[in-house]
């Protein structure tokens, strides 16, 4: 582990692979900008050590054993709200991943990601926004939410949005970019930006991951859709 480094960016690394964990913390830890303050196993070990060291971004398996990283997720999301997860499976396309975003994860990274995508996606999650490239994020979504289930968000909520806001997030859960979105409206990239917080704010999800999920949840977009 890194010895401590004055702002920079304090990660807890949970995988119950050893050569995984000692692998993600020899890519981060020569890095000035990162602090690797633990390594946990599980699920468990995870919490105990997020709560203890308190880090700013926890690197989790989803799949783990005693407690999983999506259950862990879930309770470092209600209890450590400043503790962001960048979820890691080995696979792909996996359900659990899904419910990782769900449950609160900043983004995803399938394991076999360079050291450079690792290294990028842990600052894009520490300042809060989703690291999850948008069609990975919208096949994975397609393929494990079954829409319509659960009316989440509210119907009332859905009716909030102007209609300039319903087409952004349509379109965003088709698995466009927002500079793809800016060029299929003909608006600018900043009109996007301010659509999407609207969207986020009334649909009172946290970031583009959840907002994908809820399109799908509430039948605006079905598995197959194309922007």
């Amino acid at each position: 582990m890194s010895g401590g480094t004055t702002g920079a960016i304090r990660v807890l690394i949970a995988d119950d692979q050893p050569l995984v964990r000692r692998g993600l913390a020899l890519i981060l830890a020569p890095d000035p900008a990162f602090e690797v303050v633990g390594e946990a196993g599980d699920g468990e070990e995870a919490l105990t050590l997020a709560h203890r060291l308190r880090p700013d971004v926890v690197v989790m398996d989803i799949r783990m054993p005693v407690l999983d990283g999506v259950a862990a997720t879930e309770r470092l999301a209600r209890t450590l709200p400043g503790c962001r997860v960048l979820a890691l499976s080995t696979f792909d396309m996996d359900e659990y991943v899904v419910a990782a975003l769900r449950a609160g994860a900043y983004g995803f990274l399938p394991k076999d990601i360079s050291p450079e995508e690792l290294v990028a996606a842990v600052r894009v999650v520490h300042t809060g926004e989703a690291a999850v490239a948008p069609r990975l994020l919208t096949r994975l979504i397609s393929a494990y939410v079954l829409a319509p289930s659960r009316p989440q968000p509210p119907a009332a909520a859905l009716g909030d949005l102007t209609p300039r806001e319903q087409e952004v997030w349509r379109l965003m859960a088709t698995g466009l970019d927002n500079a793809e979105i800016a060029q299929a409206m003909d608006i600018s990239v900043s009109t996007v930006k301010n659509h999407i917080t609207g969207v986020f704010g009334k649909l009172r999800v946290r970031d583009r991951a959840q907002a994908v999920i809820a399109a799908y949840e509430t039948g605006l977009v079905e598995a197959g859709s194309r922007g």
